[in-house]
């Protein structure tokens, strides 16, 4: 699940949940109800001829694995994707009624029916050809100095194309309930510096399949020199990337947190006029949070040694890579070779149509989620959801009381942070306004330039501004979750809220396992070694005692220990310290949903329902809504540069430390799912 960089919600005890159907009036209507419902166990996905004790994501989702070929326009597939493609079906119902319209200039329906009709306007896209990007070219062509370039470098943040930094507004992690203006790095083609700064075979392929790309895109521009452009961009990106933070430095919220003055960074990092690169993104300020330091500074050194001809290459290169997907098709075409192809594994692009939902969704989400939330969401839904919600909230307060490591003051100030969490079920309560954005059918492009700037000047406009506590990061139709640290809120959009997380026919032991451990992953992510660092007023706030943290790093560091161990593909093993967060999360989560499913039972055992009991039943929830294959290409890059483990891990690591699984499926020692009790984590 997705955890937002960083409101009250009274954590009121509730009855115990039946997310299958409405309580019963008399005991007839009892036995009813419970004969409609179902395990929820998908049966015919599981594999039993393997023990559960020797792979449990095996024993569960095996018949899938075997059964199901990954589509060929995508990189990997799985229970999130299945969704996510039915969530997309009824988006494209909706975008292509719109397009069929002769609606009112200025509607919902017009400015999505015709950005829809702009990207599939082929012909139209053809015959302009680079025209729509001849302003920018010849700004290109006409830098002069280095001191025009940081000019042109602020200008181009609302376009995101060549800029080596970037720079964002959004809610103070010191002060939550104020914006402030960040800065942090940028500037890469390929998905992270390791790609640059690692020297195996296979990174030293991409590199010159990257270069053969940007060779590629000069071709179809009509311009010469294809390869020493190609040759400058590879060099100036590869400066740049042996100055990156890492993505494990950049999880820590303490080291990418330093406010300075405009003077201070001015200082920290010579040589660049910062003052005049704000300036010229349209921004007035008198503090900056830097996010790294050490990279704007070593950039600042850097930048003037690399000559003016070279960063024009680089700049032509970014805006084409950046706008390719609505120029020619050769544009398209080699966007696609490299990003789709090289990088994930991709078999052929998507279909035109289908590009051009996501696009429309890319640009007008919220106002094509109103219209997803009015046909398809059940208010039903939310209620139970609310429902499990409180439950696992009040699972978590007594896990806090139950846990034998953490000192009594520092339990009270991680209850009090459970006190203010809020969560938002379903849709936003009030919609995103697109007032600045003018769509024409004839105009991609345009179309494109106007929506960047519009949520540029949207973003930015927050400065100053009161922080919007209705404010949403996902769109309803969007099948995930997410936890956000300075608004001490958890998140689930309407889309998620469907099998094999969220089943309404289903006993409760397979939704506690689904959507409830989802839940609690969430709630724990404000709990994980980054969430634990903001109080309950989403503040960066130190309330641990020195023992609660040595304990708390003692146990995180037994994680990383244990996922650092998981050897996917190849010579990849994956990166314990970067998805320590989500893997903290996923095993807190499944605790405290287990807790909260036994509370539900009120004393009383769980039927036993397609021979699993109802404990069986809760794993097997959690390892069905795990089920994915990927491509090879796809995987890498998920190990390289994801914050999640790969769903196999996901059911495998964190079972393996639950003494309650070992329970439910009498796993013994010398079995392949067990760990020695001195080596299991429990932290939550």
């Amino acid at each position: 699940m997705k955890q937002l960089t960083a409101v009250a919600l009274g954590v009121a005890l509730a009855l115990g949940l039946s997310a299958c159907a409405e309580a019963p009036r008399d005991g007839a209507q009892t036995e009813q109800v419970e004969q409609q419902q179902v395990s929820g166990v998908e049966t015919h996905n599981m594999d039993t001829t393997v023990r559960p004790q020797d792979n449990f994501f095996r024993f569960v989702n095996g018949g899938w694995l075997e059964n199901t070929e990954i589509p060929s326009d995508r990189a990997r597939w799985g229970a999130f994707d299945e969704l996510r493609e039915a969530a997309e079906e009824h988006v494209q119902t909706i975008v292509q009624e719109f397009a069929a319209m002769d609606a009112e200039y200025g509607s919902d329906q017009q400015k999505i029916g015709d950005l829809y009709r702009s990207f599939l306007n082929t012909d139209r896209i053809e015959a302009l050809g680079l025209a729509p990007l001849y302003s920018e070219i010849e700004s290109i062509a006409a830098l002069s100095s280095h001191d025009e370039l940081v000019r042109f470098w602020g200008e181009q943040q609302r376009y995101r194309a060549g800029t080596p930094f970037s720079i964002f507004v959004g809610q103070d992690q010191m002060q939550s309930d104020q914006h402030v203006t960040a800065i942090s790095q940028s500037g890469l083609g390929m998905p992270d510096r390791d790609y640059y700064v690692n020297d195996s075979e296979q990174n030293l392929q991409l590199r010159e399949q990257y270069t053969a790309f940007i060779a590629q895109l000069w071709d179809a521009a009509g311009w010469d020199g294809g390869a020493e452009a190609a040759a400058n961009v590879l060099a100036i990106e590869t400066a740049i990337a042996q100055h990156h933070w890492t993505r494990i430095q950049n999880r820590d919220r303490l080291a990418t947190y330093n406010k300075m003055t405009i003077a201070e960074l001015n200082d920290a990092a010579p040589g660049l006029a910062w003052d005049q690169v704000f300036a010229h993104a349209g921004l007035e300020i008198d503090e900056v949070v830097v996010r790294q330091p050490e990279y704007l500074a070593s950039f600042a050194a850097l930048y003037r040694d690399i000559d003016i001809a070279d960063w024009q290459d680089y700049l032509r290169f970014h805006l084409l890579r950046s706008t390719a997907n609505f120029l020619p098709a050769a544009f398209a075409d080699a966007s696609f070779e490299f990003y789709g192809r090289t990088l994930q594994g991709l078999q052929e692009q998507r279909s035109r149509e289908r590009q051009a939902v996501n696009t429309v969704e890319s640009v007008l989400g919220f106002m094509v989620g109103k219209e997803y939330v009015a046909r398809h969401y059940q208010p039903e839904a939310e209620a139970r959801m609310a429902e499990m919600v409180d439950n696992i909230l009040v699972a978590f307060g007594e896990a806090i009381d139950d846990l034998d490591w953490m000192t009594e003051d520092t339990k009270q100030e991680a209850h009090a942070k459970l006190a203010t969490f809020n969560t938002k079920i379903g849709y936003p309560t009030v919609w995103r306004d697109y007032d600045c954005i003018t769509i024409d059918a004839d105009d991609l492009m345009g179309n494109m330039r106007r929506a960047s700037s519009c949520e540029y000047d949207r973003n930015i406009g927050r400065l100053g501004q009161e922080v919007d506590p209705e404010d949403w990061g996902m769109t309803p139709q969007t099948v995930n979750a997410y936890y956000r640290a300075t608004m001490n809120e958890i998140v689930f959009p309407a889309a998620i809220l469907q099998p094999p997380f969220f089943n309404v026919e289903a006993d409760d032991a397979v939704n506690y396992g689904a959507i409830g451990a989802v839940i609690g992953h969430e709630i724990v992510h404000g709990f994980d070694d980054q969430g634990r660092r903001s109080d309950g007023e989403g503040n960066l706030r130190d309330w641990w005692s020195p023992v609660d943290e040595e304990r708390f790093r003692e146990r995180a560091n037994l994680m990383v220990e244990q996922f650092n161990q998981f050897n996917p593909i190849d010579d990849l093993y994956l990166q314990g310290a970067l998805m320590l967060g989500e893997n903290i999360a996923d095993l807190g989560g499944l605790n405290v949903a287990l807790r909260a499913y036994r509370n539900s039972l009120a004393g009383q055992e769980a039927p036993v329902m397609d021979g699993f009991t109802g404990e069986q039943r809760f794993f097997a929830g959690w390892g069905q809504i795990w089920r994915i294959k990927f491509r090879d290409e796809a995987l890498r890059r998920q190990v390289i540069v994801g914050p999640h483990s790969p769903g196999k891990y996901r059911v495998l690591g964190p079972l393996s430390n639950m003494p309650e699984f070992y329970e439910a499926f009498n796993v013994q020692p010398g079995d392949p799912m067990y760990r020695e009790e001195d080596v299991r984590v429990k932290i939550w």
